[in-house]
């Protein structure tokens, strides 16, 4: 009796372990194919449950979902003959899962075959532009044109090409100080053109201050000249009046401010009595 249960116990475990090994599912995010010996004998899995012979047919999976590709930094000739240290990532996807069976088996052979694909399309479309439209004008177009020629050529492996983009483009090490030394003589000479456009728009401002200045000193010279005569002949108009309403006391007081600008303590004349300038010192006594 023992005997029997243990051959039943034997029995339900090699069916549960065949059950196991016959029945799989497939992800969402995956897609299937069953091989039997290494070749492929089912089209494309979709996701969900499915049977297949245990131990002799065997499911690989693939992934459904976009994936990356990083290559290695290379060197790339452009138009003008400069030399480019182009670092690139692409990203792609399995989109017959069949054919990238037969043709590349894997991840790691569809990367090799994408490093060959890819770097091929990028010499050639950079080999085509000037280093500075590279870096700074038609790199978004390039890498259109890129993307499509490599999808094309990778669509015999079973993969779509969706991007391919630039992640850094730098010059040989041997490049950069000749480089570095063209941009370091433009920008001198930029700023030495600077200089001198400066220096030539501050003397023309000077030149034009001098002008106004040297207009605005003779203007005013002008005025005070004209205030000056005008003053000069008020105060002589002054003076004709006062001498008119009396002369004798005008040309008294004339005098005596001759005498004021004349004598000092210092100041010795030598006249005659009869001088018409000591006419009013006779008056007073003095000889």
């Amino acid at each position: 009796m023992s005997k029997k249960i243990g051959t039943i116990i034997a029995v339900a475990l090699l069916a549960l372990i065949g059950l196991n090994a016959a029945f799989f599912t497939v992800d969402e995010t995956q897609q299937a194919i069953i091989v039997q010996l290494g070749k492929p004998v089912s089209g494309v899995i979709a996701p969900g449950l499915h049977y297949k012979i245990p131990f002799i047919q065997e499911v690989i999976h693939f992934e459904k979902r976009l994936l990356d590709y990083d290559a290695s930094a290379a060197e790339i000739l452009t138009e003008d003959k400069k030399n480019l240290i182009v670092d690139n990532y692409a990203k792609w996807k399995i989109v017959n899962p069949l054919k990238f069976y037969r043709t590349v088996r894997n991840v790691n052979g569809a990367n090799a075959r994408l490093d060959d694909i890819i770097y091929a399309e990028l010499r050639v479309e950079l080999g085509r532009h000037l280093m500075g439209e590279i870096i700074a004008k038609v790199r978004a177009e390039l890498m259109a044109e890129v993307t499509k020629r490599s999808d094309e050529r990778a669509r015999q492996y079973g993969i779509s090409v969706v991007d391919v983009r630039i992640k850094r483009a730098d010059l040989p090490k041997e490049n950069e100080l000749a480089v570095y030394g063209r941009m370091k003589t433009e920008r001198e000479r930029q700023a030495k053109k600077y200089r001198s456009e400066g220096q030539e728009a501050a003397l023309k401002i000077r030149a034009e201050a001098d002008r106004e200045r040297t207009i605005i000193l003779a203007e005013a010279y002008r005025k005070s000249q004209e205030l000056r005569g005008q003053g000069d002949a008020e105060a002589i108009r002054i003076y004709a009046e006062a001498f008119g309403l009396d002369p004798e006391f005008f040309a008294f007081l004339r005098t005596l401010e001759s005498y004021q600008a004349a004598f000092d303590e210092r100041t010795t004349f030598v006249l005659s009595p009869e001088n018409k300038f000591l006419e009013y010192m006779k008056d007073i006594g003095i000889r």
